[in-house]
């Protein structure tokens, strides 16, 4: 499962209680919009104190103890990124292949322990909201001198990794030094070359290594779930619109590199029994059994020669019965969370859904585990002792990050069911074709406990009322859009199609 999924922060507990909001007299989405920050107590502007910290970190910044400023990184982001994390530069060699992985040197800027430290625990991540940025770092170190930026010379870790013929990782080296970034590359634009059969050698190795490591994601019996993407998308009068968007198999490609990196951090703190992994559950059997009967019934038989990663990526989005699916096999992975190393047994500290131990290594711009996860295994690498300040902030780290990510994600859901809202609060009795994600049933008092419909010309989800089960294609009307509440309800019409 690449990237950041719908299992990911399933299961966390928030810290903070969420009031639910209260009519107000705004009429602009834009306010309420905004509301929404304080509602879910988002951070605000940094404080003065630390954006003069942010100014003399840069001031004072020294250069890295090595230079590869030699080699022709590029990046790969969304078009409009500019908090850049990440570069590579690849390569062929006589047994297989070598990555140079380029992480942005974070730590370098933000002093362990220093003001911008404690600033930046109190955040823990990046939160992307429809209308802005709220940033873990302050601007000139997130999008400028943290930044991976084309042209410039950029501090930066940068992970060796050499894989074999087969994309199987051989050996991994940490080292502390100088980067230029040679291009800014967006994931439309590579994808085109890449279907164009243009001849750029990098992608192409991109594209070659990727697809190597998702087969070694399928022998370790693994899973990606690429599920369609709702994006918000503004234009230039300030106007929103919601988009359902599929990942390009570009982005898995880069999504694989990400992930090789942070199973080589793990593997390496795992040898030397201390640092922090990002953990996963394995799905219950009863939950396992439970979906192979339910993608029988959906007519998408899983069948017995398959692993579940690979049924996985048989799936269709296009087919109504295989979206549900792949939502429902977004379920199953629950209880993703953060564990600092201390003696558990293995079995506790991997990633179920990449069948691997793996850690946050590649985005410490954005998320702040990132960080120390990166100081960790230099210090590892360079067989240093890791000092008590680190040791204590690793032991800080799985509160912070599960509460960030609790906030991040409700806030997240929150804006989009804002946007649903607003986009439809004026087509009230409309009827839309739709797709069943989840029936509706009976709750233990005998009344009817709504079920959930995409609809199939609109990038929406609501709630519905219906008797139509999961998978059907249905007609609904549109009884009720409130922005205020942020509520969208569906009543079925007619069924138009059952698998």
């Amino acid at each position: 499962m690449t990237g950041t999924s719908a299992g990911d922060y399933a299961g966390l507990v928030f810290n903070r209680q969420v009031q639910v909001p209260a009519p107000v007299r705004s009429t602009t989405l834009q306010q309420l919009l905004e509301q929404l920050e304080g509602e879910f107590q988002l951070p605000g502007p940094f404080s003065a104190p630390v954006l003069a910290a942010a100014e003399r970190a840069v001031a004072e910044l020294a250069p890295a103890p090595e230079d590869h400023t030699d080699l022709p990184f590029f990046t790969l982001d969304p078009a409009t990124s500019t908090d850049l994390d990440q570069a590579m530069h690849l390569s062929e060699t006589a047994t297989g292949y070598r990555i140079h992985y380029a992480i942005a040197d974070v730590p370098a800027l933000v002093e362990l322990g220093g003001v911008l430290d404690a600033a930046t625990r109190q955040r823990g991540q990046t939160i992307y909201l429809p209308h802005r940025r709220i940033p873990l770092h302050p601007e000139v170190i997130g999008e400028d001198h943290g930044s991976l930026l084309p042209g410039r010379p950029r501090r930066a870790f940068i992970w060796v990794l050499d894989l074999d013929a087969e994309g199987q990782l051989r050996h991994t080296a940490l080292h502390r030094s100088m980067i230029r970034s040679r291009a800014k590359r967006d994931y439309l634009t590579a994808q085109q070359q890449l279907d164009a059969g243009a001849p750029d050698a990098q992608l192409v190795l991109l594209q070659r290594i990727g697809r190597l490591r998702i087969s070694q994601e399928a022998r370790r019996r693994g899973a990606s779930l690429n599920l369609p993407e709702q994006d918000v998308q503004v234009d230039a009068h300030g106007n929103y619109t919601l988009v359902s968007r599929t990942p390009l198999p570009v982005e898995d490609y880069n999504a694989q590199i990400s992930l090789l990196t942070g199973m080589a951090a793990a593997e390496l703190m795992l040898q030397h029994k201390v640092g922090i992994l990002r953990t996963m559950p394995p799905p219950r059997p009863e939950d396992l059994a439970e979906f192979r009967m339910q993608s029988r019934v959906l007519g998408h038989r899983w069948e017995e020669h398959l692993d579940y990663g690979q049924f996985l990526r048989t799936l269709d989005v296009c087919d109504p019965a295989q979206l549900v699916l792949m939502h429902r096999a977004a379920a199953l992975f629950r209880g993703a969370d953060y564990q600092v190393i201390n003696g558990q047994p293995d079995t506790e500290l991997v990633q179920a859904a990449l069948a691997a131990p793996y850690a946050h290594a590649t985005a410490p711009l954005r998320r702040l585990v990132d960080r120390f996860v990166l100081l960790t295994c230099h210090l590892l690498c360079r067989q240093r002792p890791i000092p008590q300040p680190l040791l204590e902030a690793l032991e800080e780290l799985p509160g912070l990050m599960r509460t960030s990510s609790a906030e991040a994600a409700a806030a997240g859901r929150a804006s989009i069911a804002l946007i649903e809202a607003w986009v439809l609060q004026h087509r009230v009795g409309e009827h839309f074709d739709a797709v069943v994600l989840t029936a509706a049933t009976a709750n233990g008092q005998g009344k009817l406990r709504p079920g959930q419909v995409q609809l199939l010309g609109e990038a929406i989800t609501g709630s519905f009322t219906g008797s139509a089960p999961a998978a059907s294609l249905v007609s609904v009307r549109l009884e009720e859009a409130d922005p205020l509440t942020r509520r969208c309800r569906f009543s079925q019409v007619a069924s138009k199609v059952t698998p």
